[in-house]
């Protein structure tokens, strides 16, 4: 799984959702290295371990062709406090990394594979994800 190897603070806090405005990415919306790839539709947070599920997905279908790029990284810690713990007593321990993604952001990009195989691994890549995507081919 993909985690930080330092962070400047243990935790973060949650950040505020406001949905009167519509927030859309602006850094990393265009095909960089590959030739299709996976872009967010809607806003939400992704975990490592789903980062990774997703990774995995895409790698078992491409069968040792083509290569792949994952444009996100975790460096945002996430906090839960354990079961059956009551209200109060502050705030509970970092858990795990996670990356906020607005719609737009490329999450994944393949290469070297043909159309059929890598929109197929690519929808079953975003099966995975707690966002709804959408696959994009080079112009």
């Amino acid at each position: 799984m993909l985690l930080p190897k330092k962070v400047k603070y243990r935790k973060w806090q949650t950040g505020r959702f406001n949905s009167a405005k519509k927030r859309v990415e602006t850094r990393g919306t265009e095909l960089s290295f590959g030739s299709f790839g996976l872009k967010a539709e809607t806003s939400g947070r992704i975990k490592s371990n789903q980062i990774e599920a997703a990774r995995k997905t895409i790698a078992r279908n491409m069968e040792k062709a083509g290569k792949l790029w994952i444009r996100i990284f975790p460096d945002r810690p996430f906090t839960a406090k354990g079961a059956e713990v009551g209200m109060g007593k502050g705030k509970g321990d970092p858990q795990g990394y996670e990356v906020e993604v607005f719609p737009g952001r490329v999450l994944f990009e393949v290469d070297g594979l043909g159309a059929v195989l890598a929109k197929d691994a690519l929808r079953k890549a975003g099966a995975k994800l707690p966002v709804k995507t959408k696959i994009v081919a080079r112009d």
